[in-house]
């Protein structure tokens, strides 16, 4: 079975990913990728006041090992569907670090 990559850029300084949040959940996780590459991942913050935005900066904060403010909710703040920057990591070093969590 082939190895499945998740769906990233390659930007100035750094990469984006595409991520699926699903709020409310038992617990912070990355729970899977999408046949398309998009993240899809479930944080216990609910979607109200920007809760689930902080969560989900947080949380790839921690599994990244990174500070927050290398990330960026550049498209859908109010929706599930986001596409993050993350600066000063390439994208192969984010791939490496998100699938170390997912194997």
């Amino acid at each position: 079975m082939a190895e499945k990559r998740y769906n990233f850029k390659e930007g100035i300084g750094g990469a984006a990913i595409s991520v699926r949040v699903t709020p409310r959940s038992s617990k912070n996780e990355i729970s899977e990728i999408l046949e398309d590459g998009t993240i899809k991942i479930k944080l216990t913050a609910p979607p109200v006041d920007g809760k689930a935005n902080e969560a989900l900066i947080e949380f790839l904060a921690k599994v990244l090992n990174i500070k927050a403010n290398q990330l960026d909710i550049v498209a859908g703040q109010t929706g599930r569907d986001k596409l993050i920057t993350i600066t000063g990591l390439r994208p192969e070093e984010v791939h490496k670090r998100i699938m170390a969590l997912t194997n």
